[in-house]
């Protein structure tokens, strides 16, 4: 079995001085999990995917919409958002973010 353990997930990522850095920590048949990092301002438009995922904020000050709904987010902020749910992601400070897409099993 393949596994993976990190002792401290925020500090796998720097915020970057301008933009946004991405790491992928594990992907598989199974899912997608990928640890995100904002510098402040930055913003990912509204996108929509097509598996259901998590957002979780491990660090910083952010504006969420799901849907038609906007919520801010900051440290230990959970999402759960429903496959083609649009969504965007605005920092309003630094910010870490994981993001966990689950993959269905085929003929699911």
């Amino acid at each position: 079995m393949s596994y993976s353990f990190l002792a401290n997930l925020p500090h796998e990522l720097s915020v970057p001085e301008k933009g946004i850095l991405s790491r992928v920590l594990r992907k598989d048949e199974h899912v997608n999990i990928t640890v995100f990092a904002f510098s402040a301002d930055e913003e990912l438009s509204a996108h929509s995917a097509p598996t259901p995922a998590v957002l979780y904020f491990l660090e910083g000050e952010a504006e969420v919409e799901l849907g038609d709904e906007k919520f801010a987010a900051g440290a230990g902020s959970f999402a759960y958002m429903p496959p083609l749910l649009p969504h965007a992601i605005a920092a309003k400070t630094p910010v870490k973010m994981l993001l966990i897409q689950v993959k269905r099993p085929p003929g699911a």
